[in-house]
């Protein structure tokens, strides 16, 4: 069943900071696909990621995010408009 999406996807290998507790706490991960609206990101553990949270890439760019799906070892986020 094919998806409807807001932005196309392309495949990306970037790593990726997900910063939270006002930039105190941090987990590593992989962002795996991109858009311009939002993100997969590989991680450990999907369980232990904040709700919300900046997203920093090794690019530098950084997004505000939501998560909206998580999976045991990904998840899948929306960028909040700025």
């Amino acid at each position: 069943m094919q998806q409807q999406r807001r932005f196309p996807r392309s495949k990306a290998f970037l790593g990726a900071k997900i910063l939270f507790n006002d930039h105190n706490s941090a987990f590593d991960g992989i962002v795996k696909e991109l858009s311009e609206g939002g993100a997969m990101i590989k991680v450990e553990n999907a369980l232990v990621i904040p709700e919300s949270f900046t997203l920093e890439l090794s690019d530098g760019r950084r997004f505000e995010c939501d998560i909206r799906w998580r999976r045991m070892n990904a998840i899948g986020v929306e960028f909040r408009s700025p």
